[in-house]
């Protein structure tokens, strides 16, 4: 959602870093060119004026202007203000889960994910804090919206609370209170409905529901999609029946992401969640901090740890760590791995949030390796193969390699070509592990080796084994046998030994 703002942003803080020192107009015109990025991303034009102004402020100052790395002091203030518009660095993020039940009221319009962000928010209160969630068709008016919200708890063994057709929607919130005094839930999540528009009857039905039931949040689901109209709405629904919180939805769209960084600043209204997809469990908390590291184009390090956690097993992990130190990682652990990392989400997010990796979503070369469907003839190849020549790729021959590829519906060239990028990645994660070699050394460049690792996965990789090829680095002069068949190619080159 942010990939052209933090490019923007990128370009910018690049042309200060070939500065010695800055000059007061050195830094009116990188922020002239912040407004801008700003205000082509959809956010308010207040807030871009208000954020520019505020780290003009800082940044014009003895300590910046006299510092040895100017453009890291201005990035830094920018990093620091980005935090606060977002949110800040208070617990106001944080869901009030004191009650006993704890009771949450979504309001919203409709087509904003309203119902789907419910089971998210059930599943993922369940898993995190162990919650006993009960969820409460509230919504008489949508066609179909009882049993979309039934189906989904099923999906996620969650109960769900339901009155037949045409029952009252604020008699059916305070019922099922009771009802989940029966069934031992502590948390209830109640669904209300939507609307096309913002309506007098819509907004009093919702203020008699938080008047009878006396919720403990009030969240708005919101459309990030949607740029400055989500503003407008939260403003609205805040107005009617006082906002604790709000969920931006479809956050893993391809708006610009305005509403995002406008929607606190402009309502006062604090983000507690973020949907980032589709699946049920593709909701994640709001952390202001997190966020602008991924526009400032940081990466996400912390928010990748906690989807690892969640994803790995463990003792698999350690497994594969061990095998990785001595040296035999083969086609079964790649694929292994491979699951791994689609259980932690899209293979792009996963890349954005990698500090320094997260440039490379954009290479064009790097499109076709992060299509989900690349991956599945990637898989296929390797289930195609025999466990032996899983485990010892050196023994795929010609025969083996038709068979394999008539076996997946692919080509020979394509099995090569995996061959040959799981050799290279092979290489790669012996040196990240190692801490020797080129690819060691970039990933200490980008802090990966030797800072914070992922959990369950192995130590000094940055945690990403099964990884797509990357662009090559710069390799030292050959050697031995290599170095024997690299000066007979050049003299076969020139015609012959002279």
């Amino acid at each position: 959602m942010f990939e052209s703002l933090t490019k923007r942003l990128e370009g910018i803080f690049q042309n200060l870093e070939g500065r010695g020192k800055l000059t007061e107009d050195d830094v009116n015109s990188a922020l002239r060119e912040v407004r801008i990025a700003l205000i082509e991303a959809d956010v308010n034009l207040k807030v871009a004026r208000q954020f520019v102004d505020r780290v003009k402020q800082k940044a014009i100052g003895a300590d910046v202007m006299g510092s040895l790395s100017p453009a890291q002091q201005v990035l830094s203030i920018v990093q620091e203000e980005l935090v606060e518009v977002l949110g800040g660095s208070d617990d106001k993020n944080k869901l009030d889960l004191s009650g006993n039940p704890n009771i949450i009221m979504l309001v919203g319009l409709n087509g904003a994910g309203k119902t789907t962000s419910a089971a998210k928010l059930a599943n993922y209160l369940r898993k995190q804090h162990g919650s006993r969630p009960l969820l409460v068709a509230a919504d008489m008016y949508r066609p179909a919206a009882v049993n979309q919200l039934k189906t989904l708890g099923k999906q996620i063994q969650v109960p769900v609370y339901s009155e037949p057709a045409g029952s009252d929607p604020v008699d059916i919130c305070v019922h099922a209170l009771d009802y989940a005094r029966e069934q031992a839930c502590n948390t209830i999540i109640l669904d209300t409905a939507g609307r096309i528009n913002i309506d007098e009857r819509m907004m009093q039905e919702v203020v008699n529901i938080r008047d009878r039931v006396r919720p403990h949040e009030v969240l708005l689901v919101a459309d990030a999609m949607t740029g400055q109209e989500a503003v407008r709405v939260a403003q609205d629904f805040n107005d009617a029946v006082s906002l604790t919180g709000m969920i931006l939805s479809k956050m893993d769209g391809d708006a610009r992401g305005g509403a995002a960084l406008s929607i606190r600043t402009v309502t006062g209204v604090p983000v507690k969640f973020m949907a980032l997809g589709e699946k049920l469990d593709a909701i994640q908390p709001f952390y202001p901090d997190r966020l602008a590291q991924r526009i400032l184009g940081m990466g996400d390090v912390m928010t990748l740890i906690d989807q690892a956690r969640d994803a790995i097993d463990e003792e698999e992990a350690l497994q594969t760590q061990q095998k990785l130190q001595q040296g035999k990682f083969d086609l079964e652990d790649f694929l292994n791995a491979m699951h791994r990392l689609k259980k932690m989400g899209p293979l792009r997010q996963i890349m954005e949030m990698m500090p320094g990796f997260n440039k490379l979503t954009s290479m064009p070369e790097m499109d076709e390796a992060l299509e989900g469907d690349q991956l599945k003839y990637v898989e296929a190849m390797i289930l195609s193969m025999t466990k032996e020549e899983r485990r010892n790729p050196e023994i795929i021959n010609g025969s083996r390699r038709k068979r394999i590829a008539l076996g997946s519906g692919t080509k020979v060239e394509e099995l090569n070509q995996l061959l040959k990028q799981f050799n290279e990645m092979r290489t790669m994660i012996r040196q990240m592990s190692s801490g020797k070699g080129p690819w060691a050394q970039m990933m200490r460049q980008f802090g990966g080796a030797g800072g914070q690792g992922i959990p369950g996965l192995p130590d000094g990789m940055g945690g990403f084994p099964g990884m797509p090829e990357m662009p090559k680095l710069p390799r030292g002069k050959k050697t031995g046998k290599a170095a024997r068949k690299e000066k007979h190619k050049k003299q076969k080159a020139r015609g012959g030994r002279r």
